[in-house]
């Protein structure tokens, strides 16, 4: 069984045959191909995955701390494709409950904003290197509503990357420990951005406790 939804690459376990899935979402001007070693890497062997291609490599043009205007209406249309993958995945059993979302830098930030803007119980959510999109008041407790309901969540950064501001991956753990999530949010200092084994120690206890 494959997904109808455009562009997406499958791994991992056959749809038909698995009980959750990973749905991977690559950075800025890199592929879904790219990301896909990254399910090997968290142990998701058992997983059914899933990860989308973004038009032209980006997810949307601006940066993810500009306003969000800026940014659409490529956002809303990344946001609203991602929900159409997610309805499909429960059409073939697959329930939001068991779907765990990851991304790196551009991707983790369209997880983030993806599960805050959508919020229920999510397998898991892993954030490697991003954070809640936008400025001002459109990134603020009163912006979401919902509950996370214990969704567990991991977030990872340097605390000196040049594209992910340290106060936006704090902001985004209080919003999202605020909206019942249970957060690990872990600042490594000097680190690149990259996504290194000490993040994918701490990210594999979310998929191993979405088993």
């Amino acid at each position: 069984m494959s997904l109808k939804a455009k562009d997406v690459v499958q791994a991992g376990r056959p749809l038909d045959e698995a009980d959750k899935a990973l749905v991977l979402l690559h950075g800025r001007f890199a592929s879904a191909e790219s990301i896909l070693p990254l399910a090997e890497a968290l142990g998701a062997g058992d997983f059914a995955v899933a990860a989308p291609q973004a038009p032209e490599g980006q997810w949307y043009p601006q940066g993810f701390v500009a306003p969000r205007q800026q940014n659409e209406p490529y956002l809303t249309d990344a946001l609203a494709r991602l929900d159409g993958l997610l309805t499909e995945l429960k059409s073939a059993g697959i329930h939001r409950e068991r779907v765990v979302l990851a991304g790196f830098s551009q991707g983790a930030c369209l997880a983030a904003e993806f599960a805050a803007s959508r919020a229920q119980r999510y397998g898991g959510l892993l954030i490697f290197s991003g954070g809640l999109i936008g400025q001002g008041a459109s990134v603020s407790a009163e912006a979401y509503a919902g509950s996370l309901s214990g969704t567990p969540v991991f977030s990872g950064c340097s605390d000196v990357d040049p594209h992910i501001p340290l106060e936006r991956v704090k902001e985004t753990s209080q919003i999202l420990s605020g909206m019942g999530a249970s957060v690990d949010e872990q600042i490594y200092p000097g680190m690149g951005h990259t996504i290194t084994e000490a993040e994918l120690e701490r990210a594999r206890r979310v998929i191993v406790g979405s088993s």
